[in-house]
């Protein structure tokens, strides 16, 4: 299962859909496609707007408030949730107040 954990700065995902078989699972496509099109958006906006780790998880840290990258990193939330409305038992996004480790 695709873990979502975010915050108002940090955004944790982890794991694998196991939707399909490894290169040819649509929801692990689906979710990398819609996070590294938002990154990249944000990215050619302000480079400063977020930096990232992909290691074996990726962890997007969010450094503005701007609210265009706020509306670019909600809109991946809410794409993250279809997602996960769609794909119940391959994906879950959890949004929380608290600090993130």
């Amino acid at each position: 299962m695709i873990k979502v954990l975010c915050n108002d700065k940090i955004i944790k995902v982890s794991g694998h859909a196991k939707f399909g078989d490894y290169g040819n699972d649509i929801v692990c496509a689906s979710v990398s496609s819609i996070i590294y099109t938002t990154i990249n958006g944000i990215l050619n906006i302000d480079k400063d707007a977020i930096n990232y780790e992909d290691n074996n998880e990726l962890i997007i840290h969010i450094n503005s408030d701007d609210e265009i990258i706020q509306k670019l990193i909600n809109n991946m939330l809410v794409l993250l949730k279809d997602l996960e409305r769609q794909y119940p038992k391959n994906i879950k996004v959890k949004e929380s107040k608290d600090v993130i480790y």
